[in-house]
């Protein structure tokens, strides 16, 4: 099966880093993820507050260069916990393992430019400078001498055109669908 999470937003705390027995390190924080969108002419925020966990030399280096607000894309796995509280209670919550990162900038310690656009994780393949990994297999890219001009990719021509997607505002034009009107016939035209 196939486990894969990407999510962009906000640190919502400080990373709480902290040793297990075997040595390794485990750093927990919480990411606030935000969607805006219109629905009848009416502007709306969804935001979802998610838990994040980063482990060994990638959850060091998050602590090092993330505080709370800092801006950051995370690439990971989805997981699921459970364990008994103090009183004996069953809990569980969904959280994510981050297994890459790359530092956006925008939060209140990213002022410089070595911090922003740099890639870490694990598997160490990057499109931009800077990453580290335990793998050693990397996509080519072209360093840049200087750190404020702006990196062109191809994928820019399809974000602009997903730009007319959004309103003024940036809120996501989302269409009304009326699914009864499809013509599905049941069951049938399901891709799963």
């Amino acid at each position: 099966m196939f486990n894969k999470v990407i999510l962009v937003g906000n640190l919502t705390r400080d990373i709480e880093l902290r040793y297990i027995n075997t040595g390794s390190a485990l750093g927990r924080t919480g990411i606030a993820v935000n969607r805006k969108y219109t629905v009848n002419g009416e502007k709306k925020e969804e935001v979802c507050f998610i838990d994040i966990t980063f482990w060994g030399k990638l959850a060091e280096i998050a602590n090092q260069y993330l505080r709370k607000g800092s801006q950051v894309l995370v690439e990971g796995r989805l997981m699921f916990e459970t364990w008994q509280d103090q009183n004996g209670q069953n809990r569980s919550r969904h959280s994510i393992t981050v297994e890459n990162m790359q530092m956006l900038g925008g939060g209140s310690n990213q002022n410089s430019s070595h911090q922003q656009n740099s890639g870490y994780g694990q598997n160490n393949y990057q499109q931009n400078s800077g990453g580290y990994g335990q793998n050693n297999y990397q996509q080519n890219f072209k360093p840049n001498n200087n750190p404020y001009q702006k990196q062109q990719s191809p994928q820019n021509k399809n974000f602009q055109q997903d730009q007319n997607n959004f309103n003024d505002d940036g809120y996501e034009n989302i269409p009304d669908v009326n699914i009864d009107d499809m013509g599905m016939d049941g069951d049938d035209e399901l891709p799963f």
